[in-house]
């Protein structure tokens, strides 16, 4: 049968059809008709839920992201940036020569190639020529030598100026430049995440206009948003920002308009987003997450670059030198009933310097191997006595240093605040039930740093330490730092230390980075020039339809948004053949 013959068949059935149900009496016709339809819709119910069991669900456009925060952004400018409120709307507005990817590997960003020198001294970089400030003038290399020149212009007052010193800046084309160094400096790498200023905008300012410029809280920058609108309260404070998507990411983004919300406290936060008035933030302390309806909303946790600890100046306590007593004082805390106490369970226990899944190290933390806290406080009391300290009468221990009785007994200073008083408090319920006569003092944290920290004027000193995304520990461990305005605040001196942090700051393989920093996690250990608590966590609470990438080994909160673009809200089915990722 040909083709004209088919077609000329499947008409002639069709007519007999059609005919047969004229044929049939009126009550037999409706019937019919009636059980056709039902057949049909049947048939295409079945076929569109068949097909919607083949459907993937991708991302779709749409969806505003509405943030809520506390405080409001006084510069939007990576020179000047202090503030958490700044450091979020430079994220979203700004971008850098390299950007933190979801996995938490640096990756380009401005940058088209970063290539370092053998000798880990100069780094190249060639930007990308397709980028374009939010007022459509071409991003250059001339813009990068700019923002670099003010933060290292002492007059500016920088507070990143610290982080390059000493590194001179070649402009070797429009769109390529150098920077060198004096020392080979491994973690110099992460300065290269700093937000980029455009010069056409900011170079007509004096050193003393620039932080007065109307542009600090206006910003034109090259990053996913760019500022759309401003509202402000009747006092002329600042109320909200709303953003809109930049040119250069239209096509990449998702979620096209972020609106930040500003507020006076977590409690105002809390009820803005119960409410519905936002749906994200960063700004909940502990103590509110867990009133959160976890069916509307989900928490993102990711440990911080942060180590709380106990350190021991042992010039200032003749006790803290026996190693023994400071072994004792280390094993009798149950460090994951801390972390309870102080940050309702947001944190993570450590007992290295380092916090925990930042290093190629195996966590371990010396609570697992006791069963209860009287096993604990066991332990550390036999670790006491074999070192011969003995209990007197009122349980408090005791021993004989230099032909003087000298009591277990010393002084821990801290900061003036919660969570520093949760974590003290712990420390000397634990401790005084050991039989350790502890005492606590606390100092607001201006006379803190100034007045105990600088001149060493503690005994012990409970402190949070930040070793960033590079775990440079150098400036906390090397001997070089013992003295003021060093941040050695053990004042421990160990030459095998030194050589290890010395050799990890230019170590350019990954390997041999992480079997320097595996060395200097053992001899630490066996020393216990400290105490080692827990890392607090970043907690990011957002609705539940709300879709975004991984956020791993974020330095400070306002790294979540680094790669926003890849974010979304709505969600449209497609057959997977026509899915590209």
């Amino acid at each position: 049968m040909n083709l004209s013959s088919k077609r000329r068949f499947g008409f002639i059935s069709l007519d007999r059809f059609f005919s047969f149900t004229d044929s049939l009496k009126p009550s037999d016709r409706l019937v019919f008709k009636v059980l056709f339809y039902i057949f049909a819709i049947s048939a295409l119910i079945g076929l569109f839920l068949l097909s919607r069991g083949f459907l993937t669900n991708v991302p779709a456009s749409g969806g505003v992201l509405i943030e809520g925060a506390i405080g409001a952004p006084r510069f939007i400018n990576p020179v000047l940036a202090i503030t958490r409120a700044d450091n979020d709307l430079l994220a979203l507005t700004h971008s850098g020569l390299m950007r933190l990817s979801p996995d938490g590997t640096l990756v380009n960003d401005l940058a088209e190639s970063v290539t370092i020198s053998e000798d880990g001294l100069v780094y190249n970089v060639v930007m990308r020529t397709d980028r374009r400030w939010h007022d459509n003038t071409p991003v250059t290399a001339e813009d990068v030598a700019f923002t670099i020149a003010l933060i290292q212009k002492p007059e500016v007052k920088s507070p990143i100026l610290g982080n390059w010193s000493g590194v001179t800046v070649e402009l070797i084309g429009k769109h390529e430049i150098n920077f060198v160094l004096e020392n080979p400096y491994t973690p110099f790498i992460e300065n290269l995440t700093v937000g980029i200023l455009p010069k056409h905008v900011w170079d007509t300012l004096s050193d003393e206009e620039f932080p007065f410029s109307h542009r600090n809280i206006e910003p034109i920058g090259s990053g996913p948003y760019k500022v759309h609108a401003v509202k402000r309260t009747p006092a002329g404070l600042i109320s909200e920002y709303d953003l809109r998507v930049a040119d250069d990411y239209k096509d990449e983004a998702n979620i096209k308009r972020v609106i930040v919300r500003y507020y006076q406290n977590e409690d105002a936060v809390l009820s803005a987003l119960n409410k519905g008035e936002i749906n994200a933030t960063a700004s909940l302390s502990e103590r509110h997450l867990s009133s959160l309806d976890r069916d509307l909303f989900k928490l993102m946790s990711e440990p911080l670059p942060r180590v709380f600890s106990v350190f021991y100046n042992q010039n200032k306590a003749t006790v803290l030198r026996d190693k023994a007593v400071r072994d004792a004082l280390d094993v009798s805390i149950d460090r994951a009933e801390l972390v309870k106490r102080a940050v309702d369970g947001y944190g993570r226990p450590t007992n290295t310097p380092l916090p925990p899944g930042w290093a190629n190290l195996e966590d371990t933390v010396s609570d697992d191997q006791y069963g209860s806290n009287e096993e604990r406080l066991n332990a550390a009391r036999d670790m006491l006595r074999a070192a011969g300290w003995r209990q007197n009468t009122t349980g408090r221990w005791e021993k004989t240093i230099d032909e003087v009785v000298m009591p277990l007994a010393f002084t821990v200073r801290s900061a003036n605040g919660p969570l520093f008083e949760k974590i003290a408090s712990y420390l000397t319920e634990t401790w005084q039930t050991l039989g350790v006569d502890v005492t606590v003092e606390l100092y607001e944290q201006s006379d803190l740093v100034q007045t105990i920290i600088r001149p060493r004027d503690y005994q012990a000193l409970l402190f949070g330490v930040d070793v960033g995304r590079s775990l440079d520990l150098y400036p906390f461990w090397h001997s070089s730092g013992r003295e003021d305005p060093g941040l050695n605040v053990s004042l421990y001196a160990n030459i095998t230390i030194d050589r290890l942090v010395t050799d990890m700051r230019v170590a350019t393989s990954t390997e041999t980075r992480d079997t320097l920093i595996g060395q200097f996690v053992q001899e630490i250990d066996t020393e216990h020039p400290a105490t080692f608590l827990f890392t607090p966590s970043f907690e990011y609470v957002l609705r539940s339809n709300i879709r975004v990438t991984d956020m791993k080994r974020l330095q400070k909160p306002s790294e979540r948004f680094l790669n926003i673009s890849e974010w979304h809200m709505n969600e449209s089915g497609v057959w997977p053949i026509f899915n590209n990722n």
